[in-house]
């Protein structure tokens, strides 16, 4: 049996592939990984076999499970997608999103496996990243309001990297306010604090 690789995660990007500012707690060696690396973004046509490959795998578990749920694939902002939509799927989300995390991890091998490129495949199961992004929303918009009142930074509770990306989103898009990420998985969390 060959051993194949599995590629870690580029730390330089946020879950949502966006660029992450590095902060006073980031190492040397993280910094030197965080270089900018070129890259040829894959085609579309590959976008869509790599979500094809990842719903192939969802829908062996959801058999094995004895799950039901419509599994659609697409590509959307230059990734592929797969969402699992049905009732009793909560468990398959798990408390704050544990086991659909865990689930995407396994999706995206499951594509490196077939493909030999790492994916940045986004699963969601049951709109539950559509509805944790609302929340997430109001959460950092509270931030941004008690920063801008009291003048202090606010500390977030630890978040997934998706969850920071969400947060990053929102608060990037107001003025007078900046925010960053601190900290060392699994406790790593952004700091909202007034604009230098």
């Amino acid at each position: 049996m060959t051993e194949t690789s599995i590629p870690s995660a580029d730390p330089s990007v946020d879950e949502e592939g966006e660029p992450i500012e590095a902060t006073d707690t980031d190492t040397e060696a993280e910094e030197a990984e965080a270089a900018p690396r070129e890259k040829k973004a894959p085609a579309e046509s590959e976008l869509f076999r790599q979500s094809e490959i990842a719903a192939d795998y969802i829908e062996g578990l959801l058999d094995i499970l004895d799950y039901d749920g419509d599994i659609d694939e697409l590509v959307a902002g230059g990734r592929p997608v797969v969402e699992v939509v049905g009732g009793r799927l909560q468990n398959l989300v798990g408390q704050r999103g544990a086991t659909l995390e865990a689930l995407q991890e396994l999706a995206r091998l499951a594509v490196f496996r077939q493909t030999g490129t790492p994916s940045r495949l986004l699963l969601d199961v049951g709109g539950y990243r559509a509805n944790r992004r609302k929340e997430l929303a109001a959460v950092a918009k509270n931030a941004v309001e008690k920063v801008k009142e009291y003048g202090e930074p606010v500390r977030l509770e630890p978040m997934s990297a998706f969850e920071r990306k969400c947060v990053h989103d929102v608060v990037n898009a107001m003025s007078g306010v900046e925010s960053e990420s601190e900290g060392v998985e699994p406790n790593r969390r952004i700091v909202v604090r007034p604009a230098d």
